[in-house]
């Protein structure tokens, strides 16, 4: 087998190596700090993970209220945390009143999402990493304002805006999904940015991108393609990662009713391990999508061959709704208007319909989700 190494790899060897070796019996905190992390920061953060073996649960985020019960949850678990915003929770984030023309909206609401992150993660005292989801083609247009934002604000702070983000090109040829992302990510390369590029298919559906009908050979990536994007990528940074697919699927489902091949990974690892001759056991940082439904087992598997994040967005959308939902259940006699309720038809109900209420409702019932996701994948304690 062909072994490519040249100095781009040995110094991305050595520079992973390093990390891996150094921090391994350190606690996350003495690496990292509280607040945002981005850069050579979050380069340590997903090395540590790797070594030890956790992966940090990226939850897809739609307003304040759902970026604080994430932030509070991580808090609890004294464990770092994902949060990330598509291009309809952006839109959402601005507000659904605002027109998208342009995706002027989708970019005022990422922007404005990621500025309440900012202001409030450090006194949660949790590393954070600030990431956009799922970039297709059409949506590039707020891809280029993201970054536009990330460029003002590191010309003042000297780091971007956000930690990372992410281009979903898999739908088309691997060689303009590459080429794509590589005209990206020399422009954030130079902020010391790192992307997430997907190579092979998710299936299902998910914020309006639907691959529902993707052929069953394209759910699995083929190690060459991961080889393909090692390659290239690195020749710009190391600051980048990779969701494979192997059987994933968005949305909810039975266990059983999707086969997933994590296994696959600790292939993928061992063939680009040999291309660069490198001792590293796993040299690639790997993306999970679509862990909804999964088995405890297969994140185990998947955790053991490298995946350094799992996107969580349909379990903590259900997880939300089913703590309002039990709340107006509980308290459905003091819901039926403004007065009256069962202590007297005189009685207020307002602490009751009042939204910080039953919001919070939901924040504590997706909290909860949010920590199970934690423990599943090994990330508690870690600070």
């Amino acid at each position: 087998m062909e072994k490519f190494v040249n100095k781009t790899f040995l110094s991305i060897q050595l520079n992973r190596s390093y990390s891996t070796l150094a921090n391994k019996n350190k606690k996350l905190l003495d690496i990292v700090k509280p607040g945002v992390v981005t850069g050579n920061d979050l380069f340590k953060l997903y090395n540590y993970a790797k070594a030890n073996e956790f992966a940090i649960p990226a939850i897809n985020c739609t307003s304040s209220s759902t970026v604080n019960a994430t932030l509070e949850a991580a808090r609890e678990m004294k464990a770092p945390i994902i949060i990330q915003f598509s291009n309809g929770g952006s839109i959402f984030f601005a507000g659904k009143g605002l027109n998208n023309k342009n995706q002027d909206a989708a970019i005022t609401g990422a922007i404005s999402g990621a500025l309440h992150v900012r202001q409030v993660a450090k006194s949660y005292g949790i590393p954070v990493i600030l990431h956009s989801d799922h970039c297709a083609r059409k949506l590039l247009p707020w891809m280029n304002g993201m970054i536009k934002a990330d460029e003002d604000y590191y010309k003042v702070y000297g780091e971007p805006l956000f930690s990372s983000h992410m281009l979903d090109l898999s739908e088309e040829k691997k060689e303009d999904n590459i080429k794509t992302c590589i005209s990206y990510f020399k422009r954030m390369a130079k902020m010391n940015q790192f992307i997430e590029m997907e190579i092979g298919i998710t299936g299902g559906e998910e914020d309006g991108v639907d691959n529902s009908s993707a052929e069953n050979s394209s759910l699995y990536t083929q190690p060459e393609d991961i080889w393909d994007v090692y390659r290239e990528f690195s020749k710009i940074s190391p600051f980048f990662t990779i969701a494979a697919a192997f059987g994933n699927v968005h949305g909810v489902y039975k266990p059983g009713n999707v086969v997933l091949r994590p296994d696959l990974l600790g292939k993928h690892q061992e063939y680009v391990r040999k291309k660069i001759a490198s001792k590293e056991k796993k040299p690639i940082s790997f993306v999970f999508h679509g862990g909804s439904g999964s088995t405890k087992q297969e994140i185990q598997t998947a955790l053991q061959n490298g995946i350094v994040k799992m996107n969580i967005d349909t379990d903590t959308q259900w997880a939300y709704w089913s703590g309002v939902h039990k709340f107006y259940n509980n308290k459905k006699d003091y819901l039926q208007g403004q007065i009256g309720n069962p202590e007297g038809n005189d009685k207020p109900n307002k602490k009751y319909y009042d939204p910080r209420t039953w919001l919070r409702e939901g924040e504590k019932s997706m909290i909860k989700r949010i920590k199970e996701a934690c423990i599943n994948l090994n990330n508690v304690n870690v600070l």
